[in-house]
């Protein structure tokens, strides 16, 4: 597994002076976070760590930016974030702590501060990691939205970004602010601008110089891990969609480049719905298994339905014995039986 260093002292030791400090008999929510700083700024949102003085210990804090404090639209996907990742309660998702309103009443959300690195990161040093380590990353990620779709939530922003491997070899998926989720009976929600799929602009391309895509009326996601019907806004959008950016992710590990790239965004939608990526083994630099190989490219086949049926199905192809593979080098230029 990936080591990384631990994190400073200061943030992971336990005192007597922290444990036994008495709590004050009336406690004001307005004045419960210290602000330490900013972590990260996203589109719509910031990230600030801040000392929690109720439980003296550092945690994540989450709030819209300022622009959209009274988004309604911003505020509900913030909220849904937030109970997803509470609802979640799996090992690989971070835990969100506590929801609430500021003294002027915006929105925030707490949850656990995690020091490590994005998945991003690892691959810019991708030849310091074996294929072992990467796919220990993977099987982690393949775990965690198997759990996920168990539980009626498809991710949907699926990326190196998203993917945090933390200082005790911890994985953990973030952003869970584009997540879909069903009614009881099964029905999508009803609000399409919400969902990401949003017509009223009467046309689904982007404008050439946005990649990353987190607006409202616009897709959602990054492109070159977003799945055909993704780009295509389908309204019957299901779990499949984190398998083809799953095997995006996997065919990054496995060649240190996404399946698709280009200079506009027309060429990489372009490509994502119409054109097949070239097999790992034929651009890699490094022997692939022929069995990762293949699994790879059934996740990113352009029909759902012909992709592996469930993230279960993922894992245990990640669980095979590929590195048995290793020891029998391929003749390359052999074409994957996908």
């Amino acid at each position: 597994m990936l080591r990384f260093p631990e994190p400073p002292k200061e943030y992971s030791s336990v005192y007597l002076e922290d444990t036994d400090a008495p709590l004050p008999g009336t406690l004001n929510p307005h004045t419960r976070y210290i602000h330490l700083g900013t972590i990260a700024k996203g589109g719509k949102s910031i990230i600030s760590r801040v000392k929690d003085r109720h439980l003296n210990r550092l945690v994540a804090h989450k709030m819209l930016r300022p622009e959209f404090i009274d988004d309604k639209i911003e505020n509900t996907r913030l909220l849904r974030e937030a109970r997803v990742s509470a609802m979640l309660q799996h090992p690989t998702t971070i835990p969100t702590y506590e929801v609430g309103r500021d003294n002027r009443g915006r929105l925030y959300f707490t949850m656990k501060l995690v020091h490590g690195f994005t998945l991003r990161e690892v691959l810019e040093y991708r030849e310091r990691y074996d294929l072992t380590q990467l796919m220990e990353v993977m099987e982690q990620v393949t775990r965690a939205l198997a759990y996920a779709h168990d539980h009626g939530v498809a991710h949907r922003d699926i990326k190196p970004e998203n993917i945090l491997i933390g200082p005790y070899g911890e994985v953990l998926i973030l952003d869970w602010g584009l997540a879909k989720v069903w009614h009881k009976d099964g029905r999508p929600e009803r609000d399409e601008e919400l969902e990401g799929n949003a017509r009223d602009d009467g046309d689904r391309r982007l404008e050439d110089d946005e990649e990353t895509i987190t607006g409202r009326g616009k897709l959602q996601g990054t492109l070159s891990y977003m799945s055909p019907e993704q780009i295509q806004r389908d309204p019957k959008i299901g779990f499949s969609t984190d398998i083809y950016s799953v095997g995006s992710v996997f065919y990054e590990l496995l060649t240190g480049r996404p399946p698709f790239e280009g200079n506009r965004v027309y060429e990489i939608l372009d490509k994502v719905e119409n054109e097949e990526p070239e097999n790992p083994s034929d651009i890699s630099a490094l022997p692939i298994p022929e069995t990762l190989e293949t699994l790879c490219m059934q996740c990113i086949r352009k029909k759902p339905e012909d992709r592996p049926a469930s993230m279960d199905e993922v894992l245990l192809g990640l669980q095979g014995d590929w590195e048995a593979e290793l020891l029998r080098p391929r003749r390359r230029g052999t074409r994957s039986r996908a």
